[in-house]
């Protein structure tokens, strides 16, 4: 046979995976710290606590009472050695996770927690682990009921972190008491991915960015402090993929992706080579933000729009220098009353308000009062029978914000002074929140103007002019009426999220509904477009601070509806003023005119998704 008679060869086929070359497989997570991670895998566990549930001897309380008080000094020991270790990392990264760290230690003190193990070793007759492990989920549990009643979401994620602290601490002293390992890192190669059932804030804050590719567990989710944690850590992270931590073997070469909440294992050449290129692209984009951060937000025919960030907790400062706002558009305070049993007092906040304050080194910080409602628990306002000590039926329609305060006067008294003197070493607006009517901004404005007067008769420095006094619009009670309120405040901040819930009746927490929450409602939009218009005529600053300000998407509607300032999460800062500086005032106006002829949330979404597609 010559060479032409030789038959065609096969068509070649990909190789089938054998033993010794596995299957590809994919898994779904929760993307809570961007960036792609390749590398192999590294697994760690944690030994479980089996905890012996018995009663002791009453002869035995002041034994059992001891080996608490040993496991608590043994933990302060453990978190101020963690504290120290801080050090080597970047120095963001010490700012985020050190307070953090802080807060642990002051919840081994007379907290909640510790008395209530006390009292079930003394009264119950409990072991110390067992009373320890029973009052941590008791608290937890009460602190989660509360979310289950319309709030928004901010304040669901608070409340999980709340419950996620106790826990935290009740598994530390369980684990001293019970004299049982943590987990290690030791051994952990250099480019290596973490995989993991769970990962705690305790143990995000001992792993070294340097030497780690990524993260993936099989638990978690966006908001809780270990979140928090590796953002600050700049390490690609995906919690929350169900069956990963279980599916991997040491060794295996595994693809993260923190932007898109993915998990690859055992990729095959052609996925390792589309995350290279991915890697590239997200190297190139961070530089992209990093070269805005020093740019301004400004539209491409030359009007300043103000980029701001909210921040709930001082532990994200770092996360908002890094984002290139220009101050803080909203400073919820509630943080600075919880895990705590009494109630701040004046020197405690102004401290806390002033290191904000100094922070942010020049740039406006806007502080809203304490916004508490029936659905917070807030242990140090029930104790010192500040707050009602049960819940509203409807938390939402109850007794909360500026309501509580003008019938708790001492309480607002207290907020204000401390605001006052820390305004002194830079630019303050107080927010008062939950306003539906013109006489709750006069009581409010007559309380901030004594408290003023009494505190410059004690001597203390307070800035020449009082900072502003503004308003939250949030019901559609106080949209209606902003024409009347812009005459009594000083600006508007309006949040989005409680005015869509309340407009639409809808509670997102609700799985049944959760799909009617619609911020492009047009009765949503009418009504941002009313307080809108009313603060301009007075030629009175307004602001969006809800979920809407954050949304890419949003902003040219909203700034054609005349809107000029936003605040919004830090990590939303960078795509808002990508957006900003791509679009003219005059395109936006018009745009936003036509939307607002629209009846249907559906058509109004098209129009959105579709802005700028058509030129």
């Amino acid at each position: 046979m010559n060479r032409t008679d030789v038959p065609p060869a096969p068509p070649r086929r990909a190789p089938r995976p054998t033993a010794e070359t596995p299957r590809e497989r994919s898994f779904a997570g929760i993307p809570v710290s961007p960036g792609i991670a390749i590398g192999p895998v590294f697994g760690t566990s944690e030994a479980k606590v089996e905890i012996v549930r018995f009663k002791i001897h009453a002869a035995d309380i002041a034994a059992e009472g001891a080996r608490l008080e040993s496991a608590i000094a043994q933990s302060r020991k453990q978190l101020g050695k963690l504290r120290g270790r801080l050090s080597v990392l970047p120095e963001e990264s010490q700012a985020e996770i050190a307070p953090m760290i802080d807060a642990y230690i002051r919840m081994l003190g007379p907290s909640r927690l510790i008395r209530g193990v006390k009292r079930r070793i003394e009264e119950t007759l409990l072991s110390a682990e067992h009373a320890v492990a029973t009052e941590a989920d008791a608290i937890a549990n009460t602190i989660l009921a509360t979310a289950e009643t319309g709030q928004s979401a901010e304040d669901r994620a608070g409340l999980r972190r709340q419950a996620d602290e106790i826990r935290e601490i009740g598994r530390r002293l369980v684990r001293n008491l019970t004299h049982a390992p943590f987990r290690s890192f030791t051994g952990l190669p250099d480019g290596a991915i973490l995989f993991a059932e769970s990962l705690r804030p305790a143990d995000a804050a001992l792993l070294d960015p340097s030497r780690l590719a990524g993260v993936a567990t099989e638990e978690g989710g966006t908001d809780g402090h270990t979140a928090v944690m590796l953002r600050a850590l700049g390490v690609p992270a995906v919690l929350g993929a169900a069956g990963v931590a279980h599916a991997v073997k040491p060794g295996d070469v595994v693809v993260v992706d923190g932007s898109a909440g993915t998990v690859v294992l055992n990729p095959t050449p052609a996925t390792l080579a589309s995350a290279r290129r991915a890697v590239t692209a997200f190297a190139r984009e961070r530089q992209r933000y990093a070269r805005l951060r020093r740019l301004p937000a400004e539209t491409e025919d030359g009007h300043t729009v103000e980029l701001q960030a909210n921040l709930e907790l001082p532990i994200e400062l770092p996360l908002i220098a890094q984002s290139g706002a220009v101050g803080i558009g909203l400073l919820r305070t509630e943080f600075l009353f919880m895990n705590r049993e009494t109630v701040p007092d004046e020197d405690t906040q102004t401290e806390t308000y002033r290191s904000v304050i100094e922070a942010m080194n020049g740039d406006p910080v806007t502080i809203r009062v304490l916004d508490w409602g029936g659905e917070k628990d807030i242990e140090a306002l029930s104790l010192a029978g500040l707050v009602p000590d049960y819940v509203d039926a409807n938390p939402a329609l109850g007794m909360r914000g500026i309501r509580l305060l003008l019938r708790r006067p001492e309480l607002f008294e207290t907020q204000l002074a401390a605001i006052l003197r820390a305004a002194a070493v830079g630019p303050v607006r107080i927010l008062l929140p939950m306003v539906t009517t013109v006489g709750e901004v006069r009581q409010a404005r007559e309380i901030y103007e004594r408290v003023a007067r009494r505190v410059r008769r004690r001597g203390e420095r307070l800035p020449e002019r009082l900072p502003p006094l503004g308003i939250m619009i949030e019901t559609p009670g106080a949209a209606l009426s902003a024409d009347a309120l812009a005459l009594e405040a000083d600006f508007f901040a309006i949040g989005t999220n409680d005015l869509t819930a309340y407009t639409l009746a809808v509670d997102r927490g609700e799985s049944d509904v959760a799909e009617l929450y619609d911020p492009m409602h047009p009765a949503v939009l009418r009504l941002i477009q009313f307080a809108t218009e009313a603060a301009l005529r007075m030629r009175k600053p307004v602001s969006v601070c809800g979920e809407m300000g954050g949304n890419p998407a949003l902003i040219p509607l909203l700034i054609g509806l005349g809107l000029r300032s936003f605040s919004m999460n830090a990590s939303a800062v960078p795509r808002v003023k990508q957006v900003v500086r791509a679009v003219e005032i005059d395109v936006c106006t018009r745009f936003a005119r036509r939307v607002m002829e629209q009846s249907d949330p559906q058509a109004i979404r098209e129009m959105v998704a579709g802005f700028g597609k058509a030129g």
